[in-house]
């Protein structure tokens, strides 16, 4: 046996691993990505933002971090306008191999490209950097919980080290509010492999904005069981760490920010980027048929990307390097900095 986290790196990304299969993500579960082309072209708009932070360089990147089989890299290229085109490149960041048929001006990597200009978007991907599990004993011990290949746990070693510095700092397993003493049962997940990975993602743009969108939670509302979870052909199943599922939890955005980091739900973020769901005037209806089942088809995707309880409620966590924040509006952006109150803790199942 041995921890979830390395559980789950193999299950994941080795050789027989999830995301090795054929059909990739979108054969298994939903995101904002695949709910509607409107998450793509405010990404698009979000881009163009970042190109005018960066009085429009040469050379515009979009690296897409996680990218599955390049769908929101290439939604977004097409998105742009002519003159934005034509100075942008696309870059995947995947462990899998490229697709078939992507578009010949995106470049396919497994790590980030180092220095480039632009913005880094890395949608529903910290979730899935691999964490290990602890629960506390019944003295009162967080210890590592270990897994097998069929899912079966039991207890390890304690934590210690680094690991016991990042529960104490951001999830306490202390029980209700005042509690001082770990409560037996409970259970985290340690986040500081996401830390790093987000931090590293950051340092390798050399100026620009870069975004992380994830379903979390914040200090103050850590679930007091975990979040760990499997998801297989649209249903959440038992996360079993043997090829056949995606293993995911949600993510502490609040612990990943670095300085000058900022974090606001989606449905926010979307709203300034100009995704609402608000109806279409009847008035069309009369007007021009056509155009308002276009426009209220639309507004239905837009409610689905920005609904209360489901995608909307997820996390973006934005992190200028070298420019000012593009999506800082007091006005429409009422969040503190971090840490900040809870997160979603949703994830859409595909249909």
């Amino acid at each position: 046996m041995r921890g979830w986290r390395p559980a789950t790196e193999e299950a994941l990304y080795g050789p027989r691993g999830f995301y090795r299969r054929p059909e990739g993500p979108a054969g298994h579960f939903r995101t904002s990505v695949h709910a509607s082309p409107l998450f793509a072209g405010a990404v698009a708009r979000l881009l163009r933002l970042v190109d005018e932070a960066l009085a429009h360089p040469a050379e515009l990147a979009f690296v897409d971090l996680g990218a599955g089989r390049g769908e929101l890299v290439g939604a977004v290229l097409k998105a742009l306008p002519a003159e934005v085109a034509s100075r942008a490149r696309g870059y995947a960041v995947e462990r899998a191999a490229r697709p078939a048929g992507l578009d010949h001006r995106i470049e396919w990597l497994p790590e980030p490209p180092q220095g480039v200009t632009g913005l880094l978007f890395a949608n529903e991907w910290l979730d899935n950097v691999p964490v290990d599990v602890v629960e506390v004993d019944a003295h009162g011990v967080p210890r590592l919980v270990l897994v097998d290949a069929a899912g079966t746990e039991s207890p390890g070693a304690p934590v210690g080290g680094a690991d016991a510095r990042w529960l104490e700092k951001w999830w306490p397993l202390t029980g209700p509010p005042g509690g001082q003493l770990p409560v037996e049962g409970l259970r985290a997940e340690i986040g500081l492999p996401r830390d790093t990975a987000w931090a590293s993602a950051v340092a390798a743009l050399g100026r620009g904005l870069a975004v992380a969108v994830d379903y979390g939670h914040s200090a103050g509302a850590r679930p007091p069981f975990g979040t760990l979870t499997g998801f297989r052909e649209g249903r959440e199943t038992a996360p079993v760490p043997d090829g056949s599922c995606d293993i995911t939890a949600h993510v502490a955005l609040d612990a990943c920010a670095l300085p000058g980091g900022r974090l606001l739900s989606q449905r926010d973020a979307l709203r300034m980027l100009g995704v609402s769901g608000g109806r279409p005037s009847l008035a069309l209806a009369s007007t021009d048929p056509a155009a308002y089942v276009r426009a209220l088809a639309g507004a239905g995707e837009a409610a689905e990307l920005t609904a209360r309880g489901g995608l909307g409620d997820f996390g973006w966590l934005t992190q200028p390097v070298g420019i000012p924040n593009p999506l800082r509006n007091p006005l429409a952006d009422p969040l503190p900095d971090p840490p900040q109150g809870p997160l979603p803790e949703t994830r859409q199942p595909s249909t």
